[in-house]
């Protein structure tokens, strides 16, 4: 269903951004390649039941040769003891990819991973369903001070120096500054 105008997401607080991707380089070894995308499929489950993880949500994404994951994450430590968890899916399927897959070239793996401070993000949806950062967040018209990123980054910049706390409403900053 499409969300119709601007909108944009908000989170008060800083979250990780979680990019990962799956890509298929020999398609005849498929004994190789189709174990690691049903490993992939299970542990997004298992992230999406999990609520006390802390993921916060993410989108799957697929092209001719790859799968990529964007996905929204509380914070790098959430993340990586997940990762690390051996009750997890995770921490098994990567065991068994570096012992039965890496070394074949049959399918590549990447991620990347980033620390993103309150405010310190741009998030414009125009006349799509609600998707990104809005998804696994909060999903809000973008008005006001949140009408354009010149507007919130000046917000911004206007509380850290002046010491306005966050919770500040726009008209008390423009008595700030």
């Amino acid at each position: 269903m499409v969300a119709c105008g601007r909108c944009t997401a908000r989170r008060d607080e800083p979250f990780v951004v979680f990019m990962m991707g799956v890509r298929v380089n020999r398609f005849l070894l498929i004994w190789k390649w189709l174990p690691v995308l049903l490993s992939l499929r299970a542990m997004l489950r298992e992230v999406r039941e999990n609520r006390k993880s802390g993921f916060l949500g993410g989108q799957t994404f697929f092209s001719w040769r790859s799968v990529t994951l964007i996905q929204y994450w509380t914070s790098y430590e959430d993340l990586e003891r997940y990762a690390r968890d051996p009750n997890s899916g995770h921490l098994p399927a990567w065991r068994r990819f570096n012992q039965k897959v890496r070394r074949s070239g049959a399918v590549g793996l990447w991620h990347e991973a980033y620390t993103v401070g309150a405010a310190e993000y741009e998030a414009i949806y125009a006349d799509v369903p609600v998707s990104g950062l809005a998804k696994a967040t909060l999903h809000m018209p973008a008005i006001g001070g949140r009408e354009a990123a010149r507007r919130r980054a000046l917000r911004e910049a206007a509380r850290r120096s002046t010491g306005v706390p966050k919770a500040a409403c726009p008209e008390d900053l423009e008595k700030v500054g």
